[in-house]
């Protein structure tokens, strides 16, 4: 069981506008609040992240992407509730609520409700989604523990929240909502 008090430094560097390191389903992550634009800026200078490219957004429910979902045609919320929570990150037409950081230089944002315990404890503590980003340096493998982070990354995240994996072999699948297309399976 997770413990709120295990959670409490995570959530005040998020809060303050720190990145942090935590397992996901498939990689360790890193994250920060996704509407604090000098915490994606540096988010993204600690991987060496083409700022084109855009982050995914990781949450605890479906609720906690209703400011983002709003004005999404009704017949597209099908795909997303048959899928989450899971391993699926759905690409959004953006409705204005991104962060340029966050999505890139693209008309869409990526979108991904966690079934990894500690993904979802985390997101309901913070209190709505945060970044998810593979724990790596641009062109390197994923970290796959907390030592590997610790090993990359050392003194410039702001906590290191220690979990285990959730298990799958990859990274989520990614699909673009309104074409069904696949990105990245």
């Amino acid at each position: 069981m997770i413990e709120a008090s295990d959670l409490e430094p995570a959530v005040a560097a998020l809060r303050a506008g720190g990145v942090i390191a935590y397992p996901t389903e498939a990689v360790w992550g890193l994250g920060c609040d996704p509407d604090n634009e000098q915490a994606l800026t540096r988010l993204l200078r600690l991987k060496a992240r083409d700022p084109a490219k855009g982050v995914i957004l990781v949450a605890a429910s479906i609720d906690q992407f209703a400011p983002w979902l709003e004005g999404l045609a009704i017949e597209l919320h099908a795909p997303l509730a048959s899928s989450w929570p899971g391993p699926t990150t759905w690409l959004v037409p953006d409705n204005g609520r991104s962060q340029a950081l966050v999505r890139g230089d693209h008309d869409r944002v990526a979108l991904r409700v966690s079934d990894h315990p500690l993904v979802v404890a985390l997101c309901e503590a913070f209190g709505g989604p945060i970044v998810s980003t593979s724990a790596n340096r641009a062109g390197e493998p994923p970290a796959m523990s907390a030592e590997q982070v610790r090993a990359t990354f050392g003194a410039e995240l702001d906590h290191v929240l220690d979990g285990p994996l959730g298990g799958l072999e990859r990274p989520s699948t990614i699909r673009d909502l309104v074409t069904g297309r696949v990105l990245r399976s």
